[in-house]
């Protein structure tokens, strides 16, 4: 979980990132963010998300979620 968050940190350009977060407020929030959480979650997880899937859980803990539950 830690290193999920420190990834989701460095893509949203923070410092910390908590699970109550929303996705959408941050201010790096875009298209090419999406992509980059598509490709890392491909790539660590082996797992297919949609951008419209990111954008349905809301929350960073969501985020997770959706990506243990896939």
């Amino acid at each position: 979980m830690e290193d999920f968050l420190e990834k989701m940190a460095e893509l949203f350009e923070e410092d910390t990132v908590q699970l109550t977060d929303i996705i959408v407020d941050f201010d790096a929030w875009d298209s090419l963010t999406s992509l980059s959480i598509i490709a890392y979650v491909g790539e660590e997880f082996q797992k297919n998300i949609s951008a419209a899937q990111i954008v349905e859980a809301g929350t960073i803990g969501g985020l997770y979620e959706l990506i243990k539950n896939n």
